[in-house]
């Protein structure tokens, strides 16, 4: 039996990310229906992901200062409030720009508070020995919610419109918010400094844990040019020798799949060797890169893409418990901050520097040396010695034996 605040956690998340997989279709088409094209959804695309870098690290300190339930519930009030009023500029056929990259940049600021919160809770209210089991089961129905709302988004726009799919993820933001209400999680009784000397705390955690920063370099390798070039230029390649964007759909449905099995998988796996089994597994992404570069066929391709997903969730469970087991309880969340601002900060500059590169290049090129970036960056973080020292802690009870 899970506790009650992670159970709560669960629930709570796996609804929120089920309408915010949909909104995307959602707005993306009200944007579209409103007169916009590709600029404009570029835009306030970019909108809500620039206040969230920003402010990443001042949301982990706060983070770390309050229960970290009371955050989620303002983060998510926040983002439903931001939705509801795009709902009803789409419903009143008002929709102008800069309103919307107005409410996505307040969605952007909600999730700088949201995302450090979220995952300083989830470890908080996982205990040592279930850390792995659990994580394994909060990402697999996180995979299957983000799943089924990117399916079911194209489908509900379809039937009622944009504006009603938006007032859905509003609610969901509601009723998560409602959820984690309910949990009782205590804050940190410590005394209070500035934002900076909190900042520079968190700082000198994250730098002086040489297996978390040195793993932190390769997943901005990771991001910037892995998932860069896959996102981008995997559709090129799709189109131009595999059939299209039916063929491509497959490919993407089977990198989905992969994470759910991936998940499922490590309900059961528990590896001694945490970060050498973690950032091994990211190596998996090359795969897909690689079978796209040489012209594999689309079997090929799907199959690549589906152990990529395995990949990516072998990965997560196993970083997961790491830091569940490494990191202090009162540092949690600015770590996340920190991790997440070095993993992904240099992740819009791969996506838009992909296709320029692939022009200049070609496309088979670009995915290829992206995946050699990938398989280097894996074999440099493995040999450095921290890396290869975290080990899985035995429970109490087989300490003994």
């Amino acid at each position: 039996m899970w506790e009650r605040n992670f159970t709560l956690a669960l629930v709570s998340t796996v609804i929120s990310a089920f309408g915010t997989a949909a909104a995307p279709v959602a707005s993306a088409f009200a944007i579209i229906d409103a007169g916009g094209a590709g600029s404009e959804i570029g835009l306030v695309s970019a909108a809500g992901m620039v206040p969230a870098v920003l402010f990443f690290l001042v949301g982990g300190v706060i983070a770390d200062r309050l229960p970290r339930h009371r955050v989620m519930v303002g983060a998510s009030l926040v983002s439903a409030l931001a939705q509801a009023l795009f709902a009803v500029a789409v419903l009143t056929h008002s929709v102008r720009l800069w309103e919307l990259v107005v409410l996505a940049a307040l969605n952007g600021l909600a999730t700088a508070f949201a995302m450090p919160a979220a995952e300083g809770l989830l470890m908080q209210t996982v205990g040592r020995e279930q850390a792995s089991k659990a994580f394994a089961v909060f990402r697999t129905g996180l995979n299957v919610a983000q799943i089924a709302g990117a399916a079911s988004g194209g489908l509900l726009v379809g039937f009622l419109g944009p504006g009603w799919v938006l007032v859905l993820d509003s609610a969901t933001f509601v009723v998560a918010a409602a959820l984690r209400a309910l949990m009782r999680v205590e804050g940190n009784m410590r005394r209070r400094e500035g934002m900076a000397v909190e900042l520079r705390a968190g700082w000198s955690e994250f730098t002086g844990r040489r297996w978390l920063w040195s793993s932190v370099l390769q997943f901005a390798v990771v991001n910037a040019l892995g998932v860069g070039a896959f996102a981008v230029l995997g559709a090129v390649a799709a189109s131009q020798y595999l059939g299209g964007a039916k063929a491509w759909g497959l490919v993407l449905a089977c990198d989905a799949a992969g994470m759910v099995l991936g998940g499922l998988i490590m309900i059961r796996l528990r590896p001694v060797r945490l970060l050498v089994s973690a950032l091994s597994a990211v190596s998996l992404l090359a795969l897909p890169l690689l079978a796209l570069a040489c012209g594999a066929p689309l079997l090929v391709v799907c199959a690549s893409a589906l152990l990529g997903g395995v990949g990516v969730e072998v990965f997560g469970v196993n970083w997961m418990t790491a830091q569940r087991q490494e990191i202090p309880q009162e540092m949690f969340s600015r770590i996340a901050a920190y991790e997440a601002v070095g993993s992904f900060g240099l992740a819009p500059l791969g996506a838009a520097l992909a296709g320029p590169a692939g022009d200049r290049f070609g496309v088979g090129v670009v995915l290829g040396c992206s995946a050699i970036a990938i398989g280097v960056a894996t074999a440099l973080v493995l040999s450095v010695p921290e890396v290869r020292g975290v080990l899985r802690h035995r429970p109490v009870d087989q300490l003994s034996r």
